[in-house]
């Protein structure tokens, strides 16, 4: 039996290409859409570098394991606090003023890094700024960016649309990731340690002011009406505050392993350089962003929470048993293998929240799904960070790993029940 996405796409005399990279990347683009995709390309590529640079520089001025682990709990603290702020004014605002704010934050963030040596100074940074320690697209702009995009996707478009939006974003943190190898390139020149790191904070701020400039070319959202702003959660309250508690769990098992703490523990154990660590989180990236296509495709044909489950579970696995391993080589591998498995549900997840909430309460679902998961994030890496002056410093991989099967499980069982309009039968 046909599967009703593809009954729908084949409908009106139309039919998509079979192969799914066709299918991604011929779909046409709307130029609203289209400069959303640029933004996210431009922020990603910022945060590429700056999530490996961020411990790097903390560790040349002379910060240890567990002030990274206070700065990257500081900084998903303050991200928290921001996105939900955000998600819940987004009704009643337009959305492009308020996302060309978020990117002058950026550029105000980078600025700042590149001038921050105190440690309360650095904290206060990182509260206040968009400089995460953690690979996943986080903070305030994530709920607009999303509801925007949601707006007008119809049911059979929207995983697609997602799919691109982190396949993009995913190739282009990839891309800045490999940017991280360029202080190593100054200083063989004859620049200082500490004035390359800060460099590249520099082209942080910069790409904020990129990202400004293209949500400026956006047309204006109209904001909801007073009566349904009013009511920005209603009868999708229960569901969304249920996966807001499971997201909750994966977001805290994952900020033992932020991709800035598994860079400090690959510095420290195996002293890894700069050059290598960035070549390294290159391909990491590059897995990530092609296993978005390869979500949809799965998406398509599994159904989105089955996706997300029995793509996530291996690659806590693979994790687990990374931290185990004496052999750089081996880490690696297993670590790769990780980042082409665990971001797959992505852009599953942001389908399914948009999918099974009234369109009046996408902006908030996507905040209150993500500020929880924020929240959480941001307790563990403190501890990690602990947890990586002890003598087997893979524990934080342990406990990141364990605690995702958990929440794996407990979502299987908790929605495999619930399916967004594509899935349902007719």
């Amino acid at each position: 039996m046909d599967h009703p996405l593809s009954r729908t796409m084949t409908a009106g005399g139309s039919s998509w290409p079979k192969s799914l990279d066709a299918w991604i990347f011929i779909m046409p683009i709307r130029s609203d859409i289209f400069l959303l995709y640029a933004a996210r390309a431009a922020r990603g590529f910022g945060d590429g570098f700056a999530v490996i640079i961020l411990p790097a520089y903390l560790s040349e001025i002379g910060f240890g394991a567990f002030q990274v682990g206070i700065v990257a709990t500081t900084a998903l603290l303050g991200t928290a606090a921001i996105t939900l702020a955000t998600g819940f004014v987004a009704a009643r605002r337009d959305l492009r003023g308020l996302m060309t704010i978020g990117a002058i934050v950026m550029t105000l963030t980078g600025i700042a890094m590149a001038n921050g040596a105190h440690f309360a100074v650095i904290l206060v940074i990182a509260f206040l700024g968009t400089m995460n320690p953690s690979s996943g697209d986080i903070g305030m702009l994530v709920p607009l960016e999303h509801t925007m995009l949601a707006r007008e996707a119809a049911d059979h478009d929207r995983t697609r649309i997602f799919a691109r939006y982190s396949l993009i974003g995913g190739l282009s943190t990839a891309a800045g990731a490999l940017a991280a190898a360029a202080p190593d390139a100054l200083v063989s020149i004859g620049a200082s340690k500490i004035g390359a790191l800060a460099a590249m904070f520099y082209g942080y701020a910069a790409l904020g002011l990129v990202s400004a400039g293209l949500y400026r070319c956006l047309p204006r959202s109209e904001p909801h009406s007073e009566k349904s702003a009013a009511a920005v959660l209603g009868p999708s309250r229960g569901i969304v505050y249920r996966l807001a508690a499971l997201f909750s769990l994966d977001a805290f098992a994952g900020g033992f392993a932020v991709q800035s703490l598994v860079a400090l523990w690959l510095f420290e154990r195996f002293g890894l350089s700069l050059a290598a660590a960035s070549l390294f989180f290159f391909w990491s990236g590059v897995l990530a962003a092609f296993s978005f296509s390869v979500a949809a495709r799965l998406a398509q044909r599994f159904g989105l929470v089955n996706t997300m489950v029995f793509t996530h579970i291996p690659s806590s696995v693979c994790l687990i048993l990374a931290a185990f391993s004496p052999h750089l080589l081996v880490v690696l591998a297993l670590l790769l293998v990780r980042s082409a498995l665990s971001q797959m549900d992505v852009p599953t997840r942001t389908s399914y929240v948009m999918a099974v909430v009234t369109p009046a309460e996408r902006a908030a679902a996507a905040s209150v799904t993500a500020v929880p998961r924020t929240l959480a994030s941001s307790i563990s890496p403190a501890f990690a960070g602990a947890l990586l002056t002890t003598s087997f410093t893979g524990l934080p991989l342990v406990v990141c790993g364990i605690l995702k099967i958990v929440y794996d499980l407990a979502l299987l069982y908790s929605f495999r029940h619930t399916k967004p309009p594509e899935e349902q039968t007719t």
